[in-house]
C-alpha cells in the first residue's frame, strides 16, 4: 500500500505540479497525524463484539470480470481497486478478507439503523415466512400499520401515504400529483439538485453528470441558494426574488410545483440559505403551485436537529417524498400528502405492484421503531456536532479545507486549492479518497459524511 500511495502521488504530481505542496498537506493534516506518508497506520477501531463469517465466495477480480461482462457499462465504482464488500454489521463493513471498514457512506445515505440490525432482519424474516407478496387489491395489516406509523411522524394534514420502491419513483409520483392537482404543467427545481434518474425525474435533476440529452418537458431550474458558492451568498431574499423573476418573465405566471432537498445530497451536502424555503413556498403557492420536499436523504432524523429536513426551514410542504433511510436497505419509498391532493389520483387507477408489499412494510415499520427506541435522531445530533466541531478545527489550521457544512450526520467538507477563488481540489480529493480507504474507512467521493 505504501508503494501504491507513492505511485499515485508521483503520477498526480507529474500531471499537476501544484499537487506536490497539497499532497504534503493532505498527508499531514487531513488525518491529524504526524506519521509520514510511507507509514500510515490503519485506524484503530474501538472493540466490536462481532466476527464476520469466513468468506469463501468469488474474489474481487472474479466479481469485477463478471460485472464488466454481464452488467451495464454505465455502472461506476469507487477507488482505484474496487472493494469487494461481503458482509455488514451495524456501522461496519467487511471485505473478502474480513477487513473491517467504518461505513461513513451509509449505503448512499440509506442505512439509517445499522447494517443487518437484528430487529429489522427479524421483522423481514418473520413476515417472509408468512406471506412474501400480496398487492393492495387484497387487505393486509402490514401496509396499513406502516402507513399509520409513518403518518404519525408527519406535521399538519400530511396523512395520506402512497408506497413505492425508490426515491425516483416517489418524486415522479409527486410531480404527477402536482400537475393533476393544479392543472398546470411547469415544475421548478434548484440548480445542483438531484431528484432521480428516471426519464421523468431526470428533468428535475440539475447536475450534468446525471443527465442524458432527452426531452425534459416543462421543468425549469432556478438559482441555487448555496451559502458557500451561490451568487448571493446566504441572502435568502435575493434567491427568492430569482424565483419570482422566473415566474414573471420565464413562465405564464402559473406553476404546478416546486421541489427541493433541504440539504442537497448528491450536490455536495449543500444546505439551503436560512429562511429560503419559507419565502419560496409563499411565492409558489401564490402562483398556483404546490410545494414538494424531497426527504430521500435528509429524512428520518439524519439532520439531528429535526426528524424531517424541511423542519429546519420552518415550513410544512404539500407533498413529501422519501426513500433510502425509510427501509434501511429495503427497496422502499413513499409519498405523503394531504387527502385533498391525494384524491386527484382517483380519477384513474393508480397501482404499484410492489409498493408497500408485506415484507417491505414489515421492515419499514421495524425501522421506525428502531429509530425511536435507539434515539437515532439524538445520536445524529450528538455525533454530528462533535464531527462538525473537529472538522472546523481542522479547517482553521489547513487552507485546503474551504468549507465545512451540514447538520447532524449529513455533513460535507469541500477541498479547494485556493480559498479566495474556491478552486475545487479535484486531484487532491482523489488522493485523500484513496488514503481513507487505506485507513479502513469507506467515504463518499463527492465529499459528504453520512454515517447513521
Amino acid at each position: 500500500m505504501a508503494l501504491q500511495t507513492q505511485l499515485l502521488k508521483k503520477a498526480l504530481a507529474e500531471a499537476h505540479p501544484r499537487l506536490a505542496h497539497h499532497l504534503h498537506k493532505l498527508t499531514f493534516s487531513a488525518f491529524s497525524s504526524s506519521s509520514p506518508a510511507s507509514a500510515q497506520p490503519s485506524l484503530v477501531f474501538p472493540p466490536f463484539d462481532y466476527h464476520p463469517t469466513p468468506y469463501n465466495g468469488p474474489r474481487a477480480d472474479q466479481v469485477w470480470e463478471k460485472r464488466k461482462k454481464f452488467l451495464g457499462p454505465s455502472l461506476f465504482h469507487f477507488y482505484q481497486k474496487p472493494l469487494n464488500i461481503v458482509e455488514g454489521k451495524m456501522q461496519y463493513l467487511f471485505d473478502e478478507d474480513g477487513k473491517r471498514y467504518l461505513d461513513a457512506f451509509a449505503g448512499i445515505v440509506t442505512v439509517s439503523c445499522g447494517h443487518c440490525h437484528p430487529d429489522i432482519v427479524n421483522a423481514v424474516i418473520e413476515q417472509t415466512k408468512l406471506l412474501q407478496h400480496a398487492t393492495t387489491i387484497y387487505l393486509h395489516h402490514a401496509i396499513t400499520d406502516f402507513a399509520e406509523a409513518l403518518a404519525s411522524k408527519m406535521p399538519g394534514n400530511l396523512k395520506v401515504v402512497y408506497f413505492v420502491n425508490s426515491g425516483s419513483e416517489a418524486n415522479e409520483l409527486a410531480m404527477l400529483m402536482a400537475r393533476l392537482y393544479t392543472g398546470n404543467l411547469g415544475m421548478l427545481s434548484l440548480r445542483n439538485a438531484y431528484h432521480g434518474g428516471s426519464s421523468s425525474t431526470i428533468g428535475l435533476t440539475a447536475l450534468k453528470t446525471w443527465k442524458y440529452p432527452i426531452p425534459e418537458g416543462e421543468i425549469h431550474h432556478v438559482v441555487n441558494p448555496d451559502p458557500y458558492r451561490g451568487v448571493f451568498g446566504s441572502d435568502a431574499k435575493l434567491y427568492a426574488k430569482d424565483v419570482q423573476d422566473h415566474l414573471d418573465y420565464g413562465s405564464s405566471g402559473n406553476v404546478a410545483g416546486f421541489i427541493a432537498e433541504t440539504i442537497q445530497g448528491v450536490g455536495g451536502a449543500v444546505e439551503l440559505a436560512p429562511g429560503y424555503l419559507k419565502l419560496v413556498y409563499d411565492i409558489v403557492r401564490k402562483a398556483g403551485g404546490v410545494c414538494i420536499a424531497d426527504e430521500v436523504q435528509t429524512g428520518f432524523g439524519r439532520t439531528g436537529s429535526h426528524y424531517w429536513g424541511f423542519e429546519t426551514q420552518g415550513v410544512i410542504p404539500d407533498i413529501v417524498t422519501m426513500a433510502k433511510g425509510i427501509g434501511n436497505g429495503l427497496p422502499l419509498g413513499a409519498v405523503v400528502t394531504t387527502a385533498e391532493i391525494a384524491s386527484v389520483l382517483s380519477q384513474k387507477i393508480q397501482f404499484n405492484t410492489f409498493g408497500g408489499n408485506p415484507v417491505c412494510s414489515a421492515g419499514g415499520l421495524a425501522v421506525l421503531k428502531v429509530l425511536d427506541k435507539e434515539k437515532r435522531q439524538a445520536h445524529c445530533s450528538d455525533v454530528g456536532s462533535h464531527l462538525l466541531e473537529r472538522l472546523r478545527a481542522l479547517q482553521q489550521r489547513h487552507e485546503i479545507i474551504g468549507d465545512v457544512r451540514g447538520r447532524g450526520l449529513m455533513v460535507g467538507v469541500e477541498l479547494v486549492t485556493d480559498r479566495a477563488e474556491k478552486t475545487p481540489a479535484k486531484d487532491e480529493t482523489s488522493v485523500l479518497f484513496e488514503k481513507m480507504r487505506a485507513r479502513s474507512s469507506s467515504w463518499k467521493r463527492w465529499t459528504t459524511w453520512e454515517c447513521f
